[in-house]
Protein backbone atom coordinates (compact mmCIF):
# COMPACT_ATOMS: atom_id res chain seq x y z
CA UNK A 1 0.00 0.00 0.00
CA UNK A 2 1.25 3.17 -0.60
CA UNK A 3 -0.24 7.12 1.00
CA UNK A 4 -2.27 9.12 -1.51
CA UNK A 5 -4.37 12.28 -1.56
CA UNK A 6 -7.66 12.44 -2.80
CA UNK A 7 -8.57 15.95 -3.37
CA UNK A 8 -12.66 17.46 -3.13
CA UNK A 9 -13.88 20.34 -3.59
CA UNK A 10 -17.08 22.10 -3.09
CA UNK A 11 -19.61 24.50 -1.96
CA UNK A 12 -22.78 26.29 -0.23
CA UNK A 13 -25.29 29.03 -1.09
CA UNK A 14 -24.78 30.65 2.19
CA UNK A 15 -22.56 30.73 5.65
CA UNK A 16 -24.83 28.49 7.13
CA UNK A 17 -23.91 25.99 9.92
CA UNK A 18 -26.56 23.17 9.03
CA UNK A 19 -25.51 23.54 5.04
CA UNK A 20 -21.58 23.47 5.51
CA UNK A 21 -22.48 20.46 7.76
CA UNK A 22 -24.61 18.68 5.45
CA UNK A 23 -22.31 19.49 2.51
CA UNK A 24 -19.40 18.51 4.05
CA UNK A 25 -20.67 15.23 4.64
CA UNK A 26 -22.26 14.75 0.85
CA UNK A 27 -18.41 15.36 -0.36
CA UNK A 28 -16.77 13.06 1.82
CA UNK A 29 -19.28 9.97 1.35
CA UNK A 30 -18.72 10.35 -2.61
CA UNK A 31 -15.30 10.61 -2.36
CA UNK A 32 -15.44 7.18 -0.04
CA UNK A 33 -17.75 5.87 -2.75
CA UNK A 34 -15.79 6.71 -5.72
CA UNK A 35 -12.27 5.57 -3.85
CA UNK A 36 -13.54 2.38 -2.36
CA UNK A 37 -12.17 3.48 0.72
CA UNK A 38 -12.48 2.53 4.68
CA UNK A 39 -11.86 4.68 7.58
CA UNK A 40 -9.40 2.95 9.02
CA UNK A 41 -7.74 3.14 5.74
CA UNK A 42 -7.73 6.97 6.15
CA UNK A 43 -3.95 8.69 7.67
CA UNK A 44 -5.94 11.98 7.87
CA UNK A 45 -8.52 14.57 6.20
CA UNK A 46 -7.72 17.86 5.70
CA UNK A 47 -10.73 20.24 5.33
CA UNK A 48 -10.08 24.04 4.13
CA UNK A 49 -12.91 26.44 3.79
CA UNK A 50 -12.41 29.96 2.11
CA UNK A 51 -12.46 32.89 4.70
CA UNK A 52 -16.14 33.89 3.94
CA UNK A 53 -17.42 30.78 5.78
CA UNK A 54 -17.23 30.68 9.60
CA UNK A 55 -20.77 29.65 10.70
CA UNK A 56 -18.79 25.92 11.96
CA UNK A 57 -16.37 23.71 11.86
CA UNK A 58 -17.00 21.28 8.70
CA UNK A 59 -14.52 18.66 10.55
CA UNK A 60 -17.86 18.16 13.41
CA UNK A 61 -19.78 16.62 10.05
CA UNK A 62 -16.63 14.05 9.80
CA UNK A 63 -16.19 13.27 12.93
CA UNK A 64 -19.95 12.51 13.76
CA UNK A 65 -19.88 9.54 11.01
CA UNK A 66 -20.04 6.30 12.38
CA UNK A 67 -16.17 4.78 12.31
CA UNK A 68 -14.52 8.03 11.43
CA UNK A 69 -14.07 9.13 15.21
CA UNK A 70 -10.49 8.67 15.90
CA UNK A 71 -9.87 10.07 11.99
CA UNK A 72 -7.01 12.71 12.60
CA UNK A 73 -8.93 15.97 11.72
CA UNK A 74 -7.41 19.30 10.87
CA UNK A 75 -9.61 22.70 9.46
CA UNK A 76 -7.90 25.58 7.96
CA UNK A 77 -8.83 28.54 5.88
CA UNK A 78 -8.09 28.95 2.36
CA UNK A 79 -5.60 31.58 1.18
CA UNK A 80 -8.04 34.33 0.01
CA UNK A 81 -6.79 34.74 -3.61
CA UNK A 82 -8.91 37.71 -4.89
CA UNK A 83 -11.54 36.12 -7.86
CA UNK A 84 -11.19 32.93 -6.31
CA UNK A 85 -14.15 30.93 -5.81
CA UNK A 86 -16.20 32.18 -3.14
CA UNK A 87 -18.51 29.69 -0.20
CA UNK A 88 -15.58 26.75 -0.86
CA UNK A 89 -14.74 23.67 1.15
CA UNK A 90 -11.96 21.48 0.07
CA UNK A 91 -10.70 18.45 1.57
CA UNK A 92 -7.58 16.46 0.90
CA UNK A 93 -7.96 13.12 2.11
CA UNK A 94 -4.63 10.93 2.78
CA UNK A 95 -4.77 7.24 2.31
CA UNK A 96 -3.09 3.86 1.88
CA UNK A 97 -4.05 2.33 -0.45
CA UNK A 98 -3.32 -0.04 -3.89
CA UNK A 99 -4.88 2.37 -6.60
CA UNK A 100 -2.03 4.05 -8.86
CA UNK A 101 -2.84 7.92 -9.26
CA UNK A 102 -4.51 7.70 -11.96
CA UNK A 103 -7.38 5.10 -10.62
CA UNK A 104 -8.11 7.95 -7.79
CA UNK A 105 -11.21 9.67 -8.55
CA UNK A 106 -10.98 13.62 -7.11
CA UNK A 107 -14.05 14.61 -6.71
CA UNK A 108 -15.95 18.33 -7.46
CA UNK A 109 -19.35 19.01 -6.49
CA UNK A 110 -21.45 22.35 -7.29
CA UNK A 111 -19.59 25.07 -8.39
CA UNK A 112 -16.77 23.84 -7.53
CA UNK A 113 -16.55 21.71 -10.39
CA UNK A 114 -15.13 24.95 -12.19
CA UNK A 115 -11.99 24.85 -9.84
CA UNK A 116 -10.92 21.33 -12.07
CA UNK A 117 -12.86 21.05 -15.01
CA UNK A 118 -10.77 18.03 -16.52
CA UNK A 119 -11.48 16.16 -13.41
CA UNK A 120 -15.18 16.50 -12.34
CA UNK A 121 -17.38 13.51 -12.86
CA UNK A 122 -21.31 14.65 -13.23
CA UNK A 123 -23.45 12.28 -11.19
Amino acid sequence: MVNRGIRGATTVTRNDEAEILRETVLLLREMVERNEIIAEDICSVWITMTTDLDATFPARAIREIEGWELVPLMCSTEIPVKGSLLKCIRLMVQVNTDKSQREIRHVYLNEAQKLRPDLSESK
